[in-house]
């Protein structure tokens, strides 16, 4: 059968650096840190006691009172963001067939906060259980999807994915992939993630993933530094409204680029380090190529993983020797994590609405925090450090790789009738 060609055409975004996709675009641009204090609990004991949290966050500005108080924070994010793209992309259930109108979301963990809160209640308590009886629908990964498709009355396909970090990016090659077989018209995709709590932090911090510098929580998050010693927490959600083209064209929508191609691997190494050599990483990226119909020299730019850690930085690098050649130090790289943080599940979707918004813009922003070269990098290699640069911008990676060794790449490329 003849594959669709799938598009996007419209963006949401709620970020550590603003809370509209024309925010979060400035923020990534200007290289803004959106790291500072944890403002949600007491961290003071912690050995990480920063975070890129979204700011001065009220979901009762976005959503109903009662409503707000059915979902976790996660949830919320998903909905608020989901919300800003739908309004985008011009859709509604009037001018859509509804039934061909889906949502398949990622989310790394979930409902975390509220597991914490349910399980502390009970554990202080004097025994008797006392549940809240939101507590199931508001912990579960895939409600923030079932959120989402109720508001609107979208019937389309409707699920979760989980694999981690790349959870988002998995949400949307499946997404992508139901468009272009036909099973649906529109899906709306992405992923959310708000695990900043003290289960989150705690969790993280004794796997000593985190970085802990507490004394500079602006520069902890240095991709690629000699200095780098973990990555920073962060929280959102991002959205993004692929269509196929056809359906695109028939309803006069705007179109902000095309989904190109998709790939997903396995490490099948460790269950948190990457493979030394990147071996998953590679394969990824040529599994996305080869979907993609294009040439490691028909890329631009890659959002990498880059998530600040000494392995995982060195790791990426020698995949992407490996997978581009020469053609590499012809690429910008920039890892947007150095101002985001990480955030999980969610970063696919963030880091594939950067890598489209540099398409459409032909801007790359930066990697910020490099202070100093580490000798184990190629610093011949074009990492886009501490100021965006222009250049066209054909076509774009994004990387993104999970506990437990999955990796997921989604290629965006410019629009051409």
């Amino acid at each position: 059968m003849e594959l669709k060609r799938v598009v996007v055409t419209g963006l949401g975004a709620l970020t550590p650096l603003g809370k509209t996709v024309a925010e979060y675009w400035q923020g990534l641009t200007d290289g803004v840190n959106g790291c500072d204090f944890i403002k949600q609990f007491d961290a003071s004991k912690f050995k990480t006691r920063f975070a890129c949290e979204v700011k001065d966050f009220d979901p009762t500005t976005y959503l109903d009172r009662k409503e707000a108080r059915k979902m976790d924070r996660f949830s919320q994010f998903a909905l608020i963001a989901s919300d800003e793209a739908v309004k985008d992309a011009g859709i509604n259930r009037d001018n859509v067939d509804v039934d061909r109108v889906g949502v398949i979301l990622g989310s790394g963990i979930g409902g975390l906060i509220t597991f914490q809160e349910e399980v502390t209640n009970y554990a202080t308590g004097d025994g008797t259980p006392r549940f809240n009886p939101f507590f199931i629908p508001k912990m579960i990964l895939d409600i923030a999807a079932g959120h989402i498709s109720m508001r609107h009355g979208f019937r389309g396909p409707n699920y979760a994915v989980v694999s981690a970090c790349a959870s988002s990016t998995n949400a949307i090659i499946d997404a992508f992939d139901s468009i272009r077989l036909g099973k649906a018209d529109i899906i709306i995709s992405g992923g959310s993630e708000a695990v900043v709590s003290a289960a989150g932090v705690g969790g993280f911090n004794a796997m000593k993933a985190l970085s802990e510098r507490n004394d500079s929580p602006q520069t902890a998050s240095r991709p690629f530094d000699k200095d780098r010693d973990g990555f920073v927490m962060g929280e959102g959600a991002g959205c993004l409204i692929l269509e196929s083209l056809e359906h695109a064209l028939a309803r006069g929508a705007k179109i902000y680029c095309e989904i190109a191609g998709g790939g997903a691997t396995a490490d099948a190494h460790h269950i948190t380090a990457p493979h030394p050599e990147g071996l998953g990483a590679q394969n990824v990226m040529k599994v996305a190529l080869k979907d993609a119909g294009l040439q490691p020299q028909d890329i631009d730019y890659i959002n990498v993983h880059g998530t600040s850690t000494p392995l995982g930085d060195i790791a990426e690098t020698k995949a992407i020797l490996n997978v581009f050649g020469e053609h590499a130090y012809d690429l910008n790289i920039s890892s947007t994590k150095s101002m985001t943080g990480h955030c999980l599940g969610a970063a696919g979707a963030l880091e594939a609405l950067a890598c489209i918004l540099a398409v459409t813009q032909d801007i790359i922003p930066p990697t910020i925090n490099h202070f100093t070269d580490d000798p184990e990098l190629d610093f011949k290699l074009n990492f886009t450090f501490n100021k965006a640069q222009h250049r066209t911008v054909n076509a774009a990676i994004s990387n993104t790789f999970g506990f437990g060794g999955h990796n997921a790449s989604v290629i965006v490329k410019k629009y051409k009738p």
